[in-house]
């Protein structure tokens, strides 16, 4: 991100106890965090709000402005160039992310200006910035001045091309160009803004309700769960909640948006997921829609045959392996979880739990299969492989920032020798499933492309378009082809992609 590491005080005022901490505070320690630590909002934001002790009310105002502040940085950082009059990189960076903060509140959640100001000063004063406090007001009194269309004129000046829809929808520029490449791939070349748009809307709840496990009852109950706290977003978060003392966001769409897509897909899920019985009992998991159609894709691809193996080969934290397991099982088939990272071996080792003797977790880096000679082969592989991550924004925020051109060669390197292994352990006949988080042409079509060229007569495509459509219980808006890459300003899944080969040799 922008802003340099910088101490942020502790505002507890001398001679006093601790204040209490407010859902501002919350917020404010969450997005330093994520700038100098390099922390994770999804996992750091649920703990700072418990430790906090919020209200229901006063987390959902800390969720959406972390989520919201995060995610509209590039946007901000422009109007408070604009409105301070210097460039951000020679602000503080306790003082930038407090009037990040504010301005979220004022343009983005619609606070009114006075408590919006009010309060973000008070915050400068509690971080130890009261240095500042004159410098936060004034800015903020200015970002107040305009309305959202007026800012958005403004940071538009002098802007042109993909320059001008980075600053105007906040994404790197780099990363806006690659999501250009990626539609007009499929010779889609009006649907770029929807897209980026798409990216900077909270997503709700998706879950999974895994085959032969969920009962009827569990998914007629699944969006019944009367809770007001704010969902995690972790992978699956519901859109913003209003604090009726400080401002309102929009609603979320209803409509086609409410219905799912995957067969095994349930939406509309508000408050904690964790309160849905099916849930807490692990017959549902939360789950993306678009992870969803990934695995069945490979899972649904052909009928099983009792005795089958299957490997899923990069298996953390084990949200697919859990939604592939149930359907090897009802079908008869063994699935090997393999996952490099121990801590994430222990997370597929639980999300696995229930399934007994029909699973086996391993732990070691994909690359190693088939290097040794064995003859175990299998006869459907998932590899879910390590990528930019660029499909997920709306959910991982953070990404847009951290994520680099320069990471992207790394990662497809990575990716080719995984497919390379994967091919190596593919029984004749065997289906494997290429998946990436990621829409950038690196990391899929360019893979697709280079691994046919590398095993020349061993791998034929399948209609991986045509499979995910048949899988599908509403259109997925895929474009025909040999593979299928989801859109969230499409169908509302993440922008999954995935290719089916087969091997013939």
């Amino acid at each position: 991100m922008n802003a340099a590491p910088s101490g942020t005080g502790r505002g507890t005022g001398r001679g006093r106890g601790p204040r209490p901490t407010s859902a501002r505070r919350v917020a404010y320690d969450v997005l330093r965090a994520v700038q100098v630590d390099d922390a994770y909002a999804n996992l750091l934001l649920p703990a700072r709000i418990r430790r906090a002790g919020l209200s229901a009310r006063d987390a959902a105002f800390a969720t959406e402005l972390t989520y919201g502040s995060i995610r509209m940085l590039g946007r901000y950082d422009a109007i408070v160039d604009i409105a301070s009059g210097r460039r951000v990189e020679n602000i503080e960076a306790d003082v930038l992310d407090v009037m990040r903060l504010g301005t979220h509140q004022l343009l983005g959640m619609r606070t009114p200006t006075h408590a919006a100001v009010s309060a973000t000063v008070e915050l400068a004063r509690e971080v130890g910035a009261r240095r500042a406090t004159g410098f936060v007001n004034a800015v903020l009194r200015k970002v107040a001045a305009r309305s959202d269309e007026e800012w958005d004129a403004a940071i538009s000046e002098g802007r042109g091309g993909d320059a001008l829809l980075a600053t105007r929808w906040s994404h790197p520029t780099w990363v806006v160009s690659a999501l250009r490449d990626a539609l007009a791939a499929e010779r889609s070349r009006d649907e770029l803004a929807a897209l980026l748009a798409a990216d900077n809307v909270a997503p709700r709840v998706q879950l999974s309700a895994l085959p032969g496990l969920a009962t009827d009852e569990d998914v007629a109950t699944a969006t019944r769960v009367d809770d007001p706290a704010p969902e995690p977003q972790h992978g699956d978060g519901d859109g913003p909640t209003a604090d009726d003392a400080t401002g309102t966001v929009p609603p979320v769409r209803a409509g086609a948006d409410a219905l799912p897509v995957s067969p095994t897909g349930i939406r509309g899920v508000s408050g904690d997921p964790a309160r849905v019985p099916g849930v807490a009992a692990g017959r549902l998991r939360v789950q993306d829609e678009g992870s969803q159609l990934a695995a069945l894709a490979l899972s649904r691809s052909s009928a099983v045959r009792p005795g089958e193996r299957w490997l899923d080969m990069c298996a953390g934290p084990g949200g697919k392996a859990a939604l592939l397991a149930a359907e090897a099982a009802v079908g008869g088939a063994h699935l090997v979880a393999n996952e490099l990272v121990p801590a994430r071996a222990g997370l597929v080792r639980k999300a696995l739990a229930g399934f007994g003797d029909g699973v086996t977790v391993v732990e070691g880096d994909g690359r190693r299969f088939g290097r040794d000679g064995a003859a175990v082969r299998f006869d459907r592989v998932l590899l879910d492989a390590p990528c930019t991550g660029l499909g997920a924004l709306r959910r991982r925020p953070e990404a847009r920032w951290r994520k680099q051109p320069e990471d992207v060669p790394e990662l497809a390197a990575l990716q080719a020798e995984l497919l390379d292994a994967a091919v190596r352990v593919l029984a004749p006949g065997g289906t494997l499933a290429y998946v990436t988080c990621s829409p950038h042409l690196a990391e899929t079509r360019g893979q697709v492309d280079a691994v046919l060229e590398r095993h020349p007569g061993v791998l034929e495509q399948l209609d991986t378009a045509g499979v995910v459509r048949a899988v599908a219980v509403r259109d997925p808006q895929v474009a025909d082809g040999p593979v299928a890459q989801l859109w969230p300003h499409r169908i509302g899944t993440d922008a999954m992609f995935v290719a089916l080969f087969r091997r013939v040799d």
